[in-house]
């Protein structure tokens, strides 16, 4: 009996439910306003207000409307302005051209992004037209070309450079479908190269150096056509190849001599090397003859480390002290200051306008000022001395033999995270906008995730993004781009690891097979 009654209950609620909603239905539209047919009057008068209204001036019509519209109520307000709307809508990419202002629309839409000018080719023919007639694929891969070094390094590398901007006469395609068409293999190109770097797929390609006393490759520096190196023999070489970033075709073409100990770092630019050597002293290069142009005595131990840019140099060495050099030319340069503070030799330094960077055996970075060469503060984390460092804008990130690797902030000199991961002393370190990456005594290349790096939230689990082991010694030094990690060893070899020229491998084979390395051997 009780289920019988709670049914019947239910039901009738049920019924007062659909009830009250009828009700509220029915109150909704008795507020809505009923069709109204014109009145006799409007019907009469109209045709002669519209013909008073046609003699007047655009000014005078105006502020009749304007004089109409406040007199009217809200609601009259709603239904003129749904009556204007689609009146005032223009299809101003279509209207543009149809006044010879074809450029304008073309402008217009070459501010657009990838995602948006395929949904602006489908609207309709006609801004289908001026994208395609105003080769605003191409538009948009020159824009990202000019200010992304990935896609310039990939224009480079892959050849389509030569199709974009203004090329040779005959060089550059005319038809739209070409650049829509490299626009989507390109971004094949780039997702292919970030998962490259993410399992560690690669080709090898190893530089023999053939020292012929003591074995060691202890820095380098490459560009498009070269990798310079300077050696554990005294010596520096310099591999040239054929045809820009054609690293199967580099030969030793051109062996510096004149330092009597290691060549311990070295920095060129398109005019000049200079070369920091355990003889104590600093020499400068001409980098197309090889023939030495000057050679600078100051330091009493061992030059660890140089850097120069814009007119100065800054070098540092064993005998715990930084020079700041004033580079008028090649055979015109002149110590500026001598910076001491450092209680232990100092193995790096690093700078820009702002400030200079160093680090040093005794467990401290200091920071000093570029300008004026003051001390401006020193920062405190490492347990063991400090072997090596970069500093771009407000970051700096340094390798210690405590085996670790911090990231600083250089304004707060706060660190901002410790990696963990290397068995033994960090000798080297580079960082970009995307990545972290490291050498060290244990032989490994360590690449690590930045953005990671710096959100505390991220477990540190998740931040070495994968290890590369090749080197049968030390690594001493490296570089790297988007494509590629240059790298040099004890064992006496250089390693080209090349993110970029990886055999594409199938989903089915790529799950069961280790990371590719392609092996080249370049011997002198």
């Amino acid at each position: 009996m009780n289920s019988i009654e709670t049914k019947m209950e239910t039901c009738s609620s049920i019924d007062d439910r659909s009830e009250r909603k009828l009700d509220t239905d029915a109150q909704i539209k008795s507020l809505q306003p009923a069709p109204q047919k014109n009145s006799e009057q409007y019907l009469k008068d109209r045709d002669s207000c519209t013909k008073s209204f046609d003699n007047w001036t655009e000014y005078d019509q105006i502020t009749f409307v304007e004089h109409l519209l406040s007199r009217m109520c809200h609601f009259q307000h709603g239904q003129i302005n749904s009556f204007l709307k689609p009146m005032l809508q223009r299809d101003f990419i279509t209207a543009l051209p149809a006044k010879g202002l074809d450029h304008v629309a073309e402008t217009i839409l070459s501010y657009l992004d990838a995602k948006s000018l395929c949904a602006a080719e489908a609207v309709c023919k006609e801004w289908y037209r001026v994208i395609s007639e105003g080769m605003l694929w191409k538009k948009l891969i020159e824009r990202m070309v000019r200010t992304d070094t990935l896609w310039r390094g990939l224009a480079e590398r892959r050849g389509w450079a030569v199709y974009l901007f203004k090329g040779k006469a005959g060089d550059t395609p005319t038809d739209h479908k070409f650049y829509r068409n490299l626009y989507p293999q390109i971004i094949e190109d780039i997702e292919r190269i970030e998962t490259n770097w993410r399992t560690g797929r690669h080709t090898l390609q190893r530089i023999h150096c053939r020292s012929e006393t003591s074995k060691g490759v202890y820095c380098l520096q490459y560009d498009e056509t070269r990798i310079i190196s300077g050696l554990r023999d005294n010596t520096i070489k310099v591999w040239k190849s054929k045809m820009m970033w054609d690293r199967n075709t580099l030969e030793c073409v051109q062996i510096l001599t004149g330092h009597t100990g290691s060549v311990l770092c070295l920095q060129y630019d398109e005019n000049i090397i200079i070369s920091g050597s355990s003889d104590s002293t600093v020499r400068v290069w001409d980098v197309h003859t090889g023939e030495m142009l000057n050679t600078l005595i100051h330091h009493c131990e061992a030059v660890l480390h140089l850097r120069f840019c814009d007119g100065i140099m800054v070098t540092c060495s064993k005998d715990r002290s930084i020079a700041v050099w004033d580079m008028q030319s090649p055979t015109e340069i002149n110590l500026r200051r001598v910076l001491v503070g450092h209680r232990a030799a100092v193995n790096v330094v690093d700078f820009d306008e702002k400030y200079i960077v160093s680090a040093s055996g005794d467990r401290t970075i200091k920071v000093w000022s570029t300008s004026t060469c003051e001390f401006v503060r020193t920062l405190n984390g490492h347990k063991r001395g400090i072997a090596c460092l970069q500093y771009r804008d407000c970051l700096v990130v340094s390798g210690s033999s405590d085996n670790t690797i911090r990231l600083w902030d250089i304004e707060s000199g706060a660190c901002l995270r410790t990696l963990e991961g290397h068995e033994e002393l960090v000798r080297c370190i580079r960082f970009d906008n995307k990545r972290i990456v490291s050498g060290a005594y244990d032989g490994k290349i360590k690449v690590w995730d930045l953005a990671a790096a710096l959100d505390p939230r991220s477990p540190a689990g998740s931040l070495c993004l994968r290890t590369l082991v090749e080197h049968s010694g030390r690594v001493f030094r490296l570089q790297f781009d988007e494509f590629q990690i240059v790298s040099s060893s004890h064992d006496d070899t250089i390693l080209i690891w090349d993110f970029l020229n990886v055999p594409i491998e199938t989903s089915s084979t790529s799950s069961t097979r280790s990371p590719t390395r392609t092996y080249t051997y370049v011997n002198n």
